[in-house]
């Protein structure tokens, strides 16, 4: 299979990602998802997508549109569009799904996609995580990883304008 064919099998839309996620299930594999704008893909990034793989067999990104991020981050943002973010992190062997949503908040994702485990970075607490309570709801868990020191995509846009290494 081409890298093309792969990419492409990992994006997808919601409705696509619920058939398949349901097919999951009924194997007995769990479901790991977790949402971000990923605008420049750094180690962090990387460790914790690892992290949050390992939490299950299956993990699915929910990437945030651009209109999406630029509501969230402010106009200069993104860095990258959402095709380039998109292929990106379909890219990643620890990624096996990538969906993009328009909203502010995965939310409306969370409640069609229902995954086994819900995980978010360590600048949330599990009260502080969107959908923290649906997923909990139908017996989910919630989880936070901590954050790797020394990596920021805001940091690394402020390197690059300013010309540092």
């Amino acid at each position: 299979m081409s890298y093309q064919q792969i990419i492409q099998q990992k994006i997808t839309d919601k409705f696509t990602l619920a058939r398949k996620i349901q097919s999951l299930k009924i194997t007995g594999k769990k479901v790991v998802f977790t949402n971000g704008c990923f605008d420049l893909l750094h180690p962090g990034h990387i460790r914790y997508l690892a992290a949050a793989r390992d939490m299950g067999n299956f993990l699915v990104i929910g990437l945030n549109a651009d209109a999406s991020v630029q509501r969230l981050k402010g106009p200069s943002r993104p860095m990258q569009n959402e095709t380039t973010r998109a292929e990106l992190m379909a890219a990643l062997q620890v990624v096996d799904a990538v969906v993009i949503f328009e909203e502010d908040t995965p939310m409306e994702l969370l409640q069609t996609l229902k995954p086994d485990v819900l995980v978010k970075g360590g600048d949330y607490t599990i009260n502080t995580i969107v959908g923290a309570d649906l997923v909990q709801s139908y017996g989910g868990q919630v989880a936070v990883i901590p954050f790797e020191d020394g990596f920021s995509t805001t940091n690394l846009i402020k390197k690059i304008k300013h010309g540092e290494g």
